[in-house]
């Protein structure tokens, strides 16, 4: 038995210091020469600060931001809890959330058929994008808050609206953050 066990055990070791530590090390190496943006997080710094990650949504709790959507992860956007809901469609609990995200979405100003990005959370519950019908269905409501001409505020989301390549992988996308920050940048142009 001892003619057997050893070799497993030498090989328990080997395989756990070459795909345990060696692999790790080298694969992370690999990602900071190769694209290190990426590999630290797609971190946003603006000003020597850290304002956000271009791959995790945020809450944007005010009238005069547009929202992104709704997040099953935790208190929000919570990326150490990041996972669905697991609630079915007959869940009380979605349909409360549910009722309650359209409630806010007419509150701030939303008229007519309500995209679903715009009141249910996705399967990550961290999705930093939301579809282009529901950042146009929030310009009325931001462009209110923000005292902006409406027109200004639907032409910054038709340059923020990213088309997947090829087109056919999925479907045209806004990140909130980035529009939020260009949004900032016109109302810092406009207070001059």
């Amino acid at each position: 038995m001892t003619r057997q066990l050893r070799p497993a055990i030498a090989l328990l070791l080997l395989f756990t210091l070459l795909l345990g530590l060696v692999y790790p090390l080298v694969l992370t190496g690999i990602a900071q020469v190769a694209m290190p943006h990426r590999a630290n997080g797609s971190l946003i710094v603006e000003n020597g600060r850290i304002v956000g990650s271009e791959l995790i949504g945020q809450a944007f709790a005010r009238p005069d931001y547009f929202h992104g959507r709704p997040s099953a992860a935790g208190n929000g956007y919570n990326p150490t809890a990041s996972s669905g809901s697991n609630l079915g469609p007959a869940s009380k609990a979605l349909i409360d959330r549910t009722r309650a995200s359209v409630a806010a979405a007419r509150a701030g100003g939303a008229a007519g058929p309500l995209p679903p990005d715009m009141v249910t959370a996705s399967g990550s519950g961290l999705d930093p994008h939301i579809s282009p019908e529901n950042a146009y269905l929030q310009v009325a409501g931001v462009a209110r808050a923000r005292r902006l001409d409406p027109a200004i505020l639907r032409a910054l989301v038709a340059r923020n609206v990213e088309t997947p390549f090829p087109a056919f992988l999925g479907d045209r996308v806004v990140n909130v953050l980035a529009l939020n920050r260009q949004l900032d940048r016109i109302g810092a142009k406009a207070a001059r």
